[in-house]
């Protein structure tokens, strides 16, 4: 693609902002814009997800950017969070803008929790709420549940255990006890800790399941031509899709054969490789959607890292922490720096390609980048400009 992030910003990642989604909302997109050195005036494109509470119009109106020729929403939850990034390089690349700001704010602990269950999401006159009319009387009714099913078939068919999806949150809050802007900087956990947590629903337990948090993160994207001219040092967006997997539901795919494995991850994975012209050997650093740490283990497995069921063994030795072969969310991930539907992450990935992060991974020349699973999902690979 000849798009690159040019720009990114943050709030403060806290469990009560005190302040409403849209102030922090504007917050995020005028600090995103300082950091690219561009103005709002500069800007004709918003995108952010169908789920995200300010329209675009209040967004512009409270930034001060006068006109828009692009804006779009992407469903699907945390699904949304790389596919913002490829509609506004799409939008770039096709001339229907020139400047987009991708945003994502939320108040997710002190304002409507996630992770509660809804009866009007089990009621809505849609085809998702007929959806979630099967198994919400069954009492899988909150995100957890729904995992709790999937990762439970997986430590049956592949021998994992409640330890190996312990060894993802111990690497995340490891690395988030180093990140001044994690919620949990130094508050790191061990293995023992992990396994003493509550149970949530079993198999997963607190310390597998990821923050409720407040906060906005924002993306600023323009050609790759413009990006060479502006503040920081360009991330090239070297590819980016969008995946949905056969019998694909959300949260809870249960009608199809396998449920062990996220095949809608392994759409967006083949499309990464093929665009990027690259595989999984040259990625030097992941950052995975952990909402859940089995699903880590699954993205492992259908982003072609291991082979199916090998995830346990292949983080065994500590291959995701820093100074390991894969280093994974240096940032601390959601587990450990902020929930922000994985817009956080694609902020780090910025980082890393920049060379500015925290946690800096050397010659982090590839940067993976992916978002919801359990979802249609979608990633990005970023590289240095």
């Amino acid at each position: 693609m000849s798009a690159a992030i040019v720009g990114i910003g943050a709030t403060e990642f806290s469990k009560d902002s005190g302040r409403s989604e849209l102030q922090l909302a504007a917050e995020a997109v005028r600090a995103a814009l300082a950091d690219a050195g561009l103005s709002p005036s500069d800007v004709d494109g918003l995108v952010t997800f169908a789920m995200d509470a300010n329209a675009e119009i209040a967004v512009a109106r409270e930034v001060g950017i006068p006109s828009l020729t692009f804006f779009s929403r992407i469903a699907y939850g945390g699904g949304a969070a790389c596919a913002t990034v490829q509609q506004a390089a799409m939008a770039v690349a096709t001339g229907a803008a020139e400047v987009v700001v991708c945003y994502r704010a939320l108040n997710e602990r002190s304002g409507h929790r996630f992770g509660q269950v809804s009866v009007a999401a089990a009621t809505a006159p849609t085809s998702s709420g007929v959806d979630n009319g099967w198994h919400y009387p069954m009492g899988l009714g909150t995100p957890a549940a729904t995992v709790a099913m999937a990762a439970r078939r997986y430590m049956h068919e592949f021998g994992a255990t409640s330890a190996d999806f312990g060894r993802v949150a111990v690497a995340d809050r490891r690395h988030a006890a180093t990140n001044p802007n994690a919620w949990f900087y130094g508050r790191p956990i061990t293995l023992d800790d992990h396994q003493a947590s509550r149970w949530i629903a079993e198999p997963l337990r607190l310390l597998d399941c990821c923050q409720e948090s407040d906060g906005a993160v924002a993306i600023v994207v323009t050609s790759l031509e413009r990006a060479r001219d502006l503040a920081q040092r360009p991330a090239v967006v070297r590819a980016a899709a969008q995946g949905s997997g056969p019998d694909q539901y959300v949260m809870t795919s249960y009608y199809r054969d396998d449920l062990t494995g996220l095949p809608e991850m392994g759409v967006v994975g083949r499309q990464l490789w093929r665009q990027a012209g690259m595989g999984p050997s040259d990625v030097d650093v992941a950052v995975l959607y952990d909402h859940f740490t089995p699903y880590v283990l699954m993205q492992l497995e259908e982003l072609g890292f291991c082979e199916r069921g090998a995830a346990k063994d292949f983080i065994a030795d500590g291959a995701i922490e820093l100074g390991g072969r894969l280093p994974v969310n240096p940032h601390g991930g959601q587990l450990g720096e902020a929930y922000i539907h994985g817009m956080n992450g694609i902020a780090e990935a910025v980082r890393q390609v920049r060379g500015t992060a925290v946690n800096q991974v050397a010659g982090a020349a590839h940067v993976l980048v992916t978002a919801g699973t359990g979802v249609p999902t979608s990633g990005l690979i970023l590289a240095p400009g």
